[in-house]
């Protein structure tokens, strides 16, 4: 259960579900709860639900299927974990740049080499 605070009741529930899925809640099924289980176990209502899903799929976290369910894009976990620790994503960031660098650095090298004979 949320404990509800000042933000509107869709940014909560967002929130909510976006750590569940950085958790890996959901990576058994692949597939969230229903709008109906999301209005019970938050008690909210469908309104509500729609909004935080519709939340989570503009952070590219999950899709719907009409008559299916909402389910889990193939990185959700690995992106709700960044944006629920921005600032661990920017490091995380950094060192794929700096190892892009190196490899990028070591190919001029060898093409420079390969071009040299």
């Amino acid at each position: 259960m949320v404990e509800w605070t000042g933000k509107f009741a869709y940014q909560q529930v967002a929130d909510d579900l976006r750590r569940r899925i950085a958790d890996g809640e959901f990576a058994e099924t692949g597939q969230l709860p229903s709008y109906g289980d999301l209005q019970k176990s938050y008690e909210i209502t469908v309104t509500v639900a729609r909004t935080a899903i519709n939340q989570l799929k503009t952070n590219g976290l999950v899709v719907s299927h009409q008559g299916k369910g909402v389910f889990l894009t193939p990185d959700a976990d690995r992106t709700a974990a960044q944006l629920a620790d921005p600032v661990g994503a920017v490091t995380e960031l950094r060192e794929e740049v700096e190892k892009l660098r190196t490899e990028v650095g070591e190919l001029r090298q060898r093409v420079a080499t390969l071009e040299g004979d």
